[in-house]
Protein backbone atom coordinates (compact mmCIF):
# COMPACT_ATOMS: atom_id res chain seq x y z
CA UNK A 1 0.00 0.00 0.00
CA UNK A 2 1.28 3.44 -0.97
CA UNK A 3 0.79 6.01 1.77
CA UNK A 4 -0.25 9.57 1.12
CA UNK A 5 2.44 12.15 1.78
CA UNK A 6 0.62 13.58 4.80
CA UNK A 7 0.27 10.11 6.33
CA UNK A 8 3.94 9.31 5.78
CA UNK A 9 4.96 12.66 7.27
CA UNK A 10 2.74 12.01 10.26
CA UNK A 11 4.71 8.81 10.88
CA UNK A 12 8.02 10.61 10.31
CA UNK A 13 7.03 13.22 12.88
CA UNK A 14 6.33 10.52 15.48
CA UNK A 15 9.90 9.30 14.97
CA UNK A 16 11.23 12.87 15.30
CA UNK A 17 12.27 13.16 11.67
CA UNK A 18 11.97 16.93 11.01
CA UNK A 19 9.09 17.85 8.70
CA UNK A 20 7.62 21.30 7.94
CA UNK A 21 4.48 22.39 9.78
CA UNK A 22 1.41 21.66 7.71
CA UNK A 23 -2.34 21.38 7.55
CA UNK A 24 -4.42 18.91 5.50
CA UNK A 25 -7.44 20.56 3.87
CA UNK A 26 -10.21 19.72 1.43
CA UNK A 27 -11.32 23.19 0.31
CA UNK A 28 -9.90 26.57 -0.69
CA UNK A 29 -11.16 28.45 2.37
CA UNK A 30 -9.35 26.16 4.79
CA UNK A 31 -6.23 26.39 2.64
CA UNK A 32 -6.31 30.17 2.98
CA UNK A 33 -6.75 29.97 6.74
CA UNK A 34 -3.83 27.56 6.99
CA UNK A 35 -1.64 29.91 4.98
CA UNK A 36 -2.59 32.80 7.24
CA UNK A 37 -1.03 31.01 10.20
CA UNK A 38 1.88 29.39 8.35
CA UNK A 39 2.99 32.27 6.12
CA UNK A 40 4.50 31.36 2.76
CA UNK A 41 3.36 27.85 1.93
CA UNK A 42 3.56 25.02 -0.56
CA UNK A 43 0.19 23.66 -1.75
CA UNK A 44 0.63 19.96 -2.55
CA UNK A 45 -1.86 17.57 -4.14
CA UNK A 46 -2.35 14.43 -2.07
CA UNK A 47 -2.30 11.53 -4.51
CA UNK A 48 -0.17 8.40 -4.47
CA UNK A 49 1.03 8.85 -8.07
CA UNK A 50 4.41 10.36 -8.81
CA UNK A 51 5.04 13.38 -11.02
CA UNK A 52 2.79 15.80 -9.11
CA UNK A 53 5.07 18.74 -9.75
CA UNK A 54 5.25 18.21 -13.52
CA UNK A 55 1.46 17.82 -13.62
CA UNK A 56 0.93 21.15 -11.83
CA UNK A 57 -0.05 19.54 -8.54
CA UNK A 58 2.39 21.58 -6.43
CA UNK A 59 2.33 25.37 -6.09
CA UNK A 60 3.94 28.01 -3.89
CA UNK A 61 1.69 30.66 -2.34
CA UNK A 62 2.87 33.81 -0.60
CA UNK A 63 -0.37 34.78 1.11
CA UNK A 64 -3.87 33.68 2.06
CA UNK A 65 -5.49 34.67 -1.25
CA UNK A 66 -2.90 32.89 -3.37
CA UNK A 67 -3.16 29.78 -1.22
CA UNK A 68 -6.93 29.64 -1.64
CA UNK A 69 -6.70 30.18 -5.38
CA UNK A 70 -4.02 27.53 -5.91
CA UNK A 71 -5.80 25.05 -3.64
CA UNK A 72 -9.02 25.53 -5.62
CA UNK A 73 -7.14 24.85 -8.87
CA UNK A 74 -5.34 21.77 -7.59
CA UNK A 75 -8.43 20.27 -5.94
CA UNK A 76 -10.09 20.19 -9.34
CA UNK A 77 -7.28 18.22 -10.93
CA UNK A 78 -6.82 14.58 -11.85
CA UNK A 79 -3.22 13.34 -11.78
CA UNK A 80 -2.57 10.12 -13.68
CA UNK A 81 -6.23 9.27 -13.38
CA UNK A 82 -6.38 9.96 -9.63
CA UNK A 83 -8.71 12.78 -8.50
CA UNK A 84 -7.23 15.25 -6.04
CA UNK A 85 -9.53 15.33 -3.01
CA UNK A 86 -7.09 16.76 -0.44
CA UNK A 87 -4.15 19.14 -0.44
CA UNK A 88 -1.38 19.59 2.09
CA UNK A 89 -0.75 23.22 2.96
CA UNK A 90 2.82 23.17 4.18
CA UNK A 91 5.16 25.77 5.63
CA UNK A 92 7.60 26.72 2.87
CA UNK A 93 11.20 25.85 3.63
CA UNK A 94 13.66 27.31 1.15
CA UNK A 95 16.22 24.57 0.51
CA UNK A 96 19.88 25.52 0.46
CA UNK A 97 20.68 21.99 -0.67
CA UNK A 98 18.49 19.08 -1.81
CA UNK A 99 19.52 15.48 -1.13
CA UNK A 100 18.03 12.04 -1.63
CA UNK A 101 17.64 9.35 1.04
CA UNK A 102 15.72 6.12 0.56
CA UNK A 103 15.46 2.55 1.82
CA UNK A 104 14.08 -0.36 -0.16
CA UNK A 105 14.50 -4.13 -0.48
CA UNK A 106 17.37 -5.50 -2.56
CA UNK A 107 15.81 -8.83 -3.50
CA UNK A 108 19.00 -10.23 -4.99
CA UNK A 109 20.84 -9.57 -1.72
CA UNK A 110 17.78 -10.53 0.37
CA UNK A 111 18.13 -7.53 2.65
CA UNK A 112 17.29 -3.83 2.86
CA UNK A 113 19.48 -1.32 1.08
CA UNK A 114 19.87 2.39 1.87
CA UNK A 115 20.67 4.75 -0.96
CA UNK A 116 21.81 8.33 -0.52
CA UNK A 117 22.66 10.99 -3.08
CA UNK A 118 23.66 14.63 -2.98
CA UNK A 119 21.48 15.08 -6.09
CA UNK A 120 18.01 15.22 -4.54
CA UNK A 121 14.71 16.42 -5.92
CA UNK A 122 14.65 14.02 -8.90
CA UNK A 123 13.82 10.33 -9.24
CA UNK A 124 16.54 7.96 -8.06
CA UNK A 125 16.36 6.28 -11.49
CA UNK A 126 17.34 9.57 -13.12
CA UNK A 127 20.21 10.01 -10.68
CA UNK A 128 21.40 6.49 -11.47
CA UNK A 129 21.38 7.30 -15.20
CA UNK A 130 22.94 10.75 -15.08
CA UNK A 131 25.22 10.58 -12.02
CA UNK A 132 25.68 6.97 -10.85
CA UNK A 133 28.80 7.90 -8.93
CA UNK A 134 26.77 10.24 -6.72
CA UNK A 135 24.78 7.39 -5.16
CA UNK A 136 26.12 5.84 -1.95
CA UNK A 137 24.67 2.46 -1.00
CA UNK A 138 24.71 0.37 2.15
CA UNK A 139 23.12 -3.04 2.72
CA UNK A 140 21.59 -3.69 6.12
CA UNK A 141 21.73 -7.02 7.88
CA UNK A 142 18.08 -7.61 8.89
CA UNK A 143 19.19 -9.27 12.14
CA UNK A 144 21.96 -6.88 13.18
CA UNK A 145 20.18 -3.78 11.93
CA UNK A 146 21.73 -0.51 10.81
CA UNK A 147 25.18 0.18 12.27
CA UNK A 148 26.26 3.66 13.37
CA UNK A 149 29.24 3.61 11.01
CA UNK A 150 26.89 2.98 8.07
CA UNK A 151 24.72 5.95 9.03
CA UNK A 152 27.82 8.16 9.37
CA UNK A 153 29.19 7.04 5.99
CA UNK A 154 25.90 7.85 4.28
CA UNK A 155 25.69 11.22 6.06
CA UNK A 156 29.27 12.13 5.09
CA UNK A 157 28.44 11.40 1.44
CA UNK A 158 25.63 13.94 1.59
CA UNK A 159 27.02 16.82 3.64
CA UNK A 160 30.01 16.55 5.98
CA UNK A 161 29.24 19.82 7.72
CA UNK A 162 25.82 18.56 8.82
CA UNK A 163 26.63 14.87 9.06
CA UNK A 164 25.44 14.50 12.66
CA UNK A 165 21.97 15.81 11.80
CA UNK A 166 21.75 13.68 8.67
CA UNK A 167 23.05 10.51 10.37
CA UNK A 168 20.28 10.92 12.95
CA UNK A 169 17.69 11.09 10.16
CA UNK A 170 19.20 8.00 8.49
CA UNK A 171 18.84 5.95 11.69
CA UNK A 172 15.29 7.16 12.32
CA UNK A 173 14.25 6.45 8.74
CA UNK A 174 15.45 2.88 9.10
CA UNK A 175 13.36 2.51 12.27
CA UNK A 176 10.32 3.72 10.31
CA UNK A 177 11.12 1.26 7.51
CA UNK A 178 11.50 -1.68 9.88
CA UNK A 179 8.66 -0.91 12.29
CA UNK A 180 6.11 -0.39 9.49
CA UNK A 181 6.98 -3.39 7.30
CA UNK A 182 7.94 -1.11 4.42
CA UNK A 183 9.16 -2.08 1.00
CA UNK A 184 10.06 1.59 0.47
CA UNK A 185 10.69 4.56 2.77
CA UNK A 186 11.98 7.61 0.94
CA UNK A 187 12.78 11.28 1.54
CA UNK A 188 13.19 13.20 -1.68
CA UNK A 189 14.27 15.82 -1.15
CA UNK A 190 15.92 15.78 2.23
CA UNK A 191 16.61 19.50 2.36
CA UNK A 192 19.18 21.53 4.18
CA UNK A 193 17.56 24.81 5.24
CA UNK A 194 18.55 27.68 7.53
CA UNK A 195 17.01 25.99 10.56
CA UNK A 196 18.29 22.45 9.93
CA UNK A 197 17.42 19.48 7.73
CA UNK A 198 13.85 18.65 6.76
CA UNK A 199 11.98 15.95 4.91
CA UNK A 200 10.27 18.10 2.28
CA UNK A 201 8.62 15.06 0.76
CA UNK A 202 7.85 11.63 2.16
CA UNK A 203 7.03 8.37 0.47
CA UNK A 204 6.21 5.06 2.13
CA UNK A 205 5.01 1.78 0.65
CA UNK A 206 3.89 -0.82 3.18
CA UNK A 207 3.97 -4.52 2.31
CA UNK A 208 0.36 -5.55 1.60
CA UNK A 209 0.97 -8.82 3.45
CA UNK A 210 1.65 -6.88 6.66
CA UNK A 211 -1.34 -4.53 6.55
CA UNK A 212 -3.20 -6.59 9.14
CA UNK A 213 -0.76 -5.33 11.77
CA UNK A 214 -0.24 -1.79 10.48
CA UNK A 215 -2.62 1.09 11.16
CA UNK A 216 -1.81 3.28 8.16
CA UNK A 217 -3.75 5.48 5.75
CA UNK A 218 -2.90 4.93 2.11
CA UNK A 219 -4.26 4.78 -1.39
CA UNK A 220 -7.87 3.80 -1.87
CA UNK A 221 -8.02 0.18 -3.01
CA UNK A 222 -8.79 -0.48 -6.67
CA UNK A 223 -12.31 -2.00 -6.60
CA UNK A 224 -11.39 -4.32 -9.48
CA UNK A 225 -8.29 -5.54 -7.65
CA UNK A 226 -10.38 -6.04 -4.49
CA UNK A 227 -12.98 -8.07 -6.41
CA UNK A 228 -10.26 -10.19 -8.01
CA UNK A 229 -8.63 -10.84 -4.64
CA UNK A 230 -11.99 -11.83 -3.15
CA UNK A 231 -12.28 -14.46 -5.88
CA UNK A 232 -8.76 -15.81 -5.43
CA UNK A 233 -7.18 -13.95 -8.35
CA UNK A 234 -4.65 -11.16 -8.83
CA UNK A 235 -5.41 -7.97 -10.77
CA UNK A 236 -3.31 -4.85 -11.31
CA UNK A 237 -4.64 -2.05 -13.47
CA UNK A 238 -2.31 -0.57 -16.11
CA UNK A 239 -2.58 2.28 -18.60
CA UNK A 240 -3.12 0.39 -21.88
CA UNK A 241 -6.13 -0.84 -23.83
CA UNK A 242 -5.52 -4.59 -24.27
CA UNK A 243 -7.16 -6.62 -21.49
CA UNK A 244 -5.29 -9.74 -20.35
CA UNK A 245 -6.55 -12.89 -18.64
CA UNK A 246 -3.82 -15.45 -17.95
CA UNK A 247 -3.19 -18.24 -15.46
CA UNK A 248 0.11 -18.09 -13.61
CA UNK A 249 2.19 -15.04 -12.72
CA UNK A 250 5.09 -16.05 -14.97
CA UNK A 251 2.91 -16.60 -18.03
CA UNK A 252 1.06 -13.36 -17.23
CA UNK A 253 4.31 -11.39 -17.27
CA UNK A 254 5.45 -13.14 -20.45
CA UNK A 255 2.12 -12.30 -22.10
CA UNK A 256 2.42 -8.63 -21.14
CA UNK A 257 5.99 -8.59 -22.49
CA UNK A 258 4.84 -10.16 -25.75
CA UNK A 259 2.11 -7.55 -26.17
CA UNK A 260 4.65 -4.77 -25.58
CA UNK A 261 7.07 -6.41 -28.02
CA UNK A 262 4.40 -6.21 -30.73
CA UNK A 263 3.75 -2.53 -30.01
CA UNK A 264 0.71 -2.81 -27.75
CA UNK A 265 -0.11 -1.60 -24.25
CA UNK A 266 -1.66 -3.98 -21.69
CA UNK A 267 -4.62 -2.62 -19.74
CA UNK A 268 -3.99 -4.91 -16.80
CA UNK A 269 -2.13 -7.77 -15.20
CA UNK A 270 -4.63 -10.55 -14.43
CA UNK A 271 -3.59 -13.90 -12.99
CA UNK A 272 -6.55 -16.24 -12.50
CA UNK A 273 -4.09 -18.68 -10.90
CA UNK A 274 -3.76 -22.43 -11.18
CA UNK A 275 -6.96 -24.40 -10.88
CA UNK A 276 -9.27 -21.56 -11.90
CA UNK A 277 -12.77 -22.89 -12.49
CA UNK A 278 -15.50 -21.81 -14.88
CA UNK A 279 -17.04 -19.29 -12.50
CA UNK A 280 -13.66 -17.68 -11.74
CA UNK A 281 -12.97 -17.26 -15.46
CA UNK A 282 -16.41 -15.65 -15.88
CA UNK A 283 -15.57 -13.26 -13.03
CA UNK A 284 -12.21 -12.49 -14.60
CA UNK A 285 -13.89 -11.61 -17.88
CA UNK A 286 -16.33 -9.29 -16.09
CA UNK A 287 -13.49 -7.58 -14.22
CA UNK A 288 -11.28 -7.03 -17.26
CA UNK A 289 -14.08 -5.96 -19.62
CA UNK A 290 -15.45 -3.45 -17.09
CA UNK A 291 -12.41 -1.25 -17.73
CA UNK A 292 -13.69 1.30 -20.27
CA UNK A 293 -10.24 1.66 -21.81
CA UNK A 294 -10.18 -1.99 -22.91
CA UNK A 295 -10.64 -2.37 -26.68
CA UNK A 296 -9.72 -6.04 -26.96
CA UNK A 297 -8.95 -8.97 -24.64
CA UNK A 298 -6.26 -11.62 -24.85
CA UNK A 299 -7.00 -14.85 -22.96
CA UNK A 300 -3.90 -17.02 -22.56
CA UNK A 301 -4.40 -20.27 -20.63
CA UNK A 302 -1.89 -23.04 -20.12
CA UNK A 303 -3.92 -25.80 -18.52
CA UNK A 304 -2.31 -27.67 -15.68
CA UNK A 305 -4.71 -27.67 -12.77
CA UNK A 306 -6.87 -25.34 -14.85
CA UNK A 307 -9.00 -27.28 -17.35
CA UNK A 308 -9.25 -25.84 -20.85
CA UNK A 309 -12.80 -27.14 -21.32
CA UNK A 310 -14.00 -25.19 -18.27
CA UNK A 311 -12.31 -22.06 -19.60
CA UNK A 312 -14.00 -22.60 -22.98
CA UNK A 313 -17.45 -22.95 -21.40
CA UNK A 314 -16.90 -19.75 -19.41
CA UNK A 315 -15.92 -17.84 -22.56
CA UNK A 316 -18.92 -19.16 -24.52
CA UNK A 317 -21.27 -18.29 -21.68
CA UNK A 318 -19.92 -14.74 -21.49
CA UNK A 319 -19.65 -14.05 -25.21
CA UNK A 320 -22.91 -12.10 -25.41
CA UNK A 321 -21.95 -10.02 -22.36
CA UNK A 322 -18.47 -9.04 -23.56
CA UNK A 323 -18.68 -6.08 -25.92
CA UNK A 324 -15.08 -6.12 -27.17
CA UNK A 325 -13.32 -8.66 -29.43
CA UNK A 326 -10.99 -11.22 -27.92
CA UNK A 327 -8.22 -13.63 -28.87
CA UNK A 328 -7.83 -16.98 -27.12
CA UNK A 329 -4.91 -19.33 -26.73
CA UNK A 330 -5.50 -22.63 -24.92
CA UNK A 331 -2.98 -25.37 -24.21
CA UNK A 332 -2.69 -28.21 -21.70
CA UNK A 333 -5.28 -30.17 -19.75
CA UNK A 334 -8.40 -30.99 -21.82
CA UNK A 335 -7.07 -28.77 -24.60
CA UNK A 336 -8.80 -30.72 -27.37
CA UNK A 337 -12.17 -30.57 -25.61
CA UNK A 338 -11.79 -26.86 -25.01
CA UNK A 339 -10.76 -26.08 -28.56
CA UNK A 340 -13.61 -28.20 -29.92
CA UNK A 341 -16.18 -26.33 -27.82
CA UNK A 342 -14.88 -22.96 -28.99
CA UNK A 343 -14.70 -23.99 -32.63
CA UNK A 344 -18.30 -25.24 -32.53
CA UNK A 345 -19.27 -21.85 -31.13
CA UNK A 346 -17.52 -20.16 -34.05
CA UNK A 347 -14.63 -18.84 -31.95
CA UNK A 348 -11.16 -19.18 -33.47
CA UNK A 349 -8.01 -19.66 -31.41
CA UNK A 350 -4.36 -18.76 -31.57
CA UNK A 351 -1.81 -21.55 -31.32
CA UNK A 352 0.87 -19.65 -29.37
CA UNK A 353 1.35 -16.65 -27.10
CA UNK A 354 3.18 -14.81 -29.87
CA UNK A 355 0.39 -15.44 -32.38
CA UNK A 356 -2.20 -14.34 -29.81
CA UNK A 357 -0.30 -11.11 -29.14
CA UNK A 358 0.05 -10.42 -32.85
CA UNK A 359 -3.61 -11.08 -33.55
CA UNK A 360 -4.90 -8.99 -30.66
CA UNK A 361 -2.95 -6.08 -32.14
CA UNK A 362 -4.90 -6.49 -35.38
CA UNK A 363 -8.19 -5.89 -33.56
CA UNK A 364 -7.53 -2.19 -33.07
CA UNK A 365 -5.90 -0.25 -30.25
CA UNK A 366 -4.40 3.12 -29.40
CA UNK A 367 -1.25 2.59 -31.46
Amino acid sequence: MKLYEYAAKGIFSKYNIPVPKSSLVTNARDAGEAARSLGKVAIKAQVTAGGRGKAGGIAIAGNEEEAGREAQRILGMSIKGLPVKKVLVEEYKKPQKEMYLGITIDRSARRPIIMASSEGGVDIEEIARSSPGKITRAHIDPLAGLHDYQARKLAFSLDRGNSDLIADVVKKLYRVFSDHDCILAEINPLALAESGVFALDAKMIVDDNALFRQDVEGEEPDPLAALAKKNGMSYVGLDGDIGCIVNGAGLSMATLDMIKQHGGDPANFMDVRAGANEEQVRTALRIVSSNRNVKSILINIFGGLTRCDEVARAIIGMRAEIKVPFVIRLAGTNEEEGRSLLEKAGITLATSTEEAARRVMELGHSH
